[in-house]
C-alpha cells in the first residue's frame, strides 16, 4: 500500500464475542483493509480495534463498522466501567505512511457525515478535525455520557453535534470521529478496589489537573478482578513516556499506602515506546537504535545487495520458525496455539479455493457466494493468527500466577484471584478459536458445489483442519478451568462446548 491510514474504533461491547466478531467482519469486508489487533474488556465493556487501510479504504471499513455497531449494540442496555456515548464511540485516524495528519482530517470529516447521513447517527468532531477549540478533547464531548447528552442536546445549543439534528439516535447514541497522533492507552492496575483512590492519583498525574502534559486519565473498577485501575491515554509518549506516568503512578499509590500490582497496554504500540522505558528502567548510558538486534537487522535487509537479486523464501523457512518454538521443551506455544494455526490454514485454504474459482467464468453465477465466502474466511484467518499469541500469552500468564507467592493469608487470596483471571483468558482463548474452526468448516462446507471440481482436495484437507483446530481447542478449554472456581462462569462456557460438540 502506498498509503497507509491506522483507524482505532472504539465499541460499547466488551462481553459479547458474536457481536465484536461481527463488527470486525465488516471492518473486513473490503478491499485494502488489515486487522492488526482487537482487545475486548469486559469491565469496561468495551472494545478496541485496530486495522490499517488505504486512504481511499479506510473510512469505508469504518463506516461499515458503524452501521453493524448500531444493528448490534443498543446504549440503553449497556453498562461498564468505561464512559460512552455511542456504540461505536470513538473513530480516530492516525498518519502512518504516506498521508498527513490533514489528509486524516479529511477522512474523520466525511465519515462523520456519511455516518448521520446514512445511519441517522449524529456525530462530532475531535481532536485535529475539531471544529470548536472545545472539542478537541475527547472527554468535553463525552461529559455526562448517553444518557446526560441524550438529555442535554434537546436544549443546549452547545451540545449540538457537528452533523446531525438535537437528538441522539435511540439506541446507538453519538459518536465521535476526529485525526490525532498515535496515542497509547495504558492502564495501571492497584491492589485496592478503591475507585476514589485511582480516581485521584488519575487527577494527580493528568494534563488537565496540571500534571504530566499529553496525558489523560481516570480511575476504574475492575469489578471482576477486584481491583481499580488508573485507566491513561498518551498522546504524545515523546513528551511524557510509559516510565514518566508507571513510576508516577507507582509513587502515588505508595503515599497512599497501596502497591501497583501490573499493568496492560490496550492495542497497539510503538516499538520506540517500549524501548524508552527498557531504556530508563536498565539504566543503559550507550544506548542507540542500532543496538536492538532487531532494528539493525531492518537496516541490513532493507539495504540493495550489489551484483545480486534475493531469491524467494522457500515456503518451509517461513514455517521453520513457529514449528521450532512448538517443539522447544518449554511450555509455550503448545497446543492452543497449534490448534489456531490449524484454523487459520484452513480459512486460507478457503480462500485460496474461493480465489481460483472466481476466475472461472463459467462459475459467474456463484460469484457474489464466492466473494461473501473469501472475506469472512479472511476474517476468520486474521482473528486465528492472532489466537496463535494469544494463546501462548494467556498460559504464560496463568504460570505466573501459579507462581506468585502463598505465604501469608493475604499474599493466598490475591494469588487464587490471580489464577482464577489467568485460567479464564486462557480459557476463552481456545474457546474464540474452537467457536471460530466450526464456523470456518461450515464455510468449507459451503464452498463444495459451487467451486472448481479440482480444488475438491484442497476442501478436504481444509476440512480436516477445521476438526483439529476445533477439538484441539475444547481440549485446550478444558485443561484451563480446573483453576476457575466461578460457577456462574463455568456454566457458560459448558454451554458453549455442549453447543461446539453438538455442531
Amino acid at each position: 500500500m502506498q498509503t497507509i491510514v491506522e483507524c482505532v474504533p472504539n465499541f460499547s461491547e466488551g462481553r459479547d464475542p458474536a457481536v465484536v466478531e461481527a463488527i470486525i467482519r465488516a471492518l473486513l469486508a473490503g478491499p485494502d483493509v488489515y486487522l492488526l489487533d482487537k482487545e475486548m474488556d469486559s469491565d469496561h465493556n468495551r472494545s478496541v480495534i485496530t486495522i490499517v487501510g488505504t486512504r481511499e479504504s479506510v473510512g469505508k471499513a469504518a463506516l461499515r463498522a458503524i452501521g453493524e455497531a448500531a444493528e448490534l449494540i443498543d446504549l440503553n442496555q449497556h453498562q461498564g466501567a468505561h464512559p460512552r456515548l455511542g456504540a461505536t464511540d470513538v473513530v480516530p485516524f492516525v498518519p502512518i505512511a504516506g498521508v498527513t495528519l490533514e489528509d486524516c482530517v479529511h477522512i474523520a470529516e466525511w465519515v462523520a457525515e456519511e455516518a448521520w447521513r446514512r445511519f441517522k447517527i449524529p456525530t462530532y468532531l475531535y481532536e485535529a478535525a475539531a471544529r470548536q477549540p472545545e472539542r478537541k478533547n475527547l472527554e468535553n464531548i463525552r461529559r455526562g455520557q448517553f444518557e446526560g447528552v441524550r438529555e442535554e442536546v434537546r436544549t443546549n445549543p452547545e451540545r449540538r453535534p457537528d452533523f446531525g439534528e438535537a437528538a441522539l439516535h435511540p439506541t446507538a447514541g453519538a459518536t465521535v470521529v476526529g485525526a490525532r497522533k498515535f496515542l497509547i492507552a495504558y492502564n495501571i492496575n492497584l491492589n485496592t478496589p478503591d475507585v476514589g483512590l485511582a480516581q485521584a492519583i488519575a487527577r494527580q498525574i493528568r494534563a488537565s489537573s496540571g500534571g504530566f502534559p499529553c496525558v489523560k486519565a481516570m480511575g476504574a473498577g475492575l469489578k471482576a478482578r477486584n481491583l481499580a485501575q488508573v485507566s491513561i491515554n498518551l498522546t504524545d509518549f515523546e513528551t511524557t513516556s510509559l516510565a514518566t506516568v508507571f513510576d508516577a503512578v507507582k509513587q502515588e499509590a505508595a503515599v497512599r499506602g497501596v502497591e501497583v500490582v501490573g499493568s496492560e497496554i490496550v492495542g497497539l504500540v510503538p516499538r520506540r515506546a517500549l524501548t524508552d522505558a527498557a531504556v530508563h528502567y536498565l539504566e543503559v548510558k550507550n544506548f542507540r537504535p542500532e543496538l536492538i538486534v532487531e532494528n539493525r537487522l531492518e537496516q541490513v535487509l532493507s539495504e540493495p545487495v550489489a551484483g545480486a537479486s534475493r531469491a524467494a523464501t522457500p515456503l518451509a523457512a517461513l514455517a521453520e520458525k513457529f514449528v521450532g518454538a512448538l517443539a522447544a521443551p518449554t511450555p509455550t506455544p503448545g497446543g492452543g496455539s497449534a490448534a489456531a494455526l490449524a484454523g487459520a490454514l484452513a480459512a486460507a485454504l478457503g480462500e485460496m479455493v474461493c480465489g481460483i474459482s472466481l476466475e472461472r467464468k463459467s462459475l459467474q453465477a456463484q460469484h457474489a457466494a464466492l466473494r461473501s465466502a473469501r472475506t469472512r474466511l479472511a476474517g476468520w484467518r486474521a482473528r486465528l493468527m492472532e489466537n496463535i499469541d494469544r494463546d501462548a500469552q494467556s498460559y504464560e500468564a496463568v504460570l505466573h500466577a501459579y507462581r506468585l507467592s502463598k505465604s501469608s493469608g493475604p499474599e493466598r487470596a490475591a494469588r487464587n484471584q490471580a489464577v482464577e483471571a489467568a485460567s479464564k483468558e486462557a480459557a476463552a482463548v481456545p474457546l474464540e478459536t474452537a467457536e471460530m474452526a466450526a464456523a470456518v468448516g461450515r464455510a468449507i462446507a459451503g464452498l463444495s458445489g459451487i467451486t472448481i471440481p479440482q480444488a475438491a482436495a484442497d476442501l478436504g484437507v481444509a476440512a480436516s483442519l477445521t476438526e483439529a483446530a476445533r477439538s484441539g481447542g475444547i481440549e485446550n478449554v478444558r485443561a484451563n478451568l480446573p483453576g476457575v472456581r466461578d460457577q456462574a462462569w463455568l456454566r457458560g462456557i459448558e454451554a458453549r462446548l455442549q453447543a461446539l460438540h453438538s455442531a
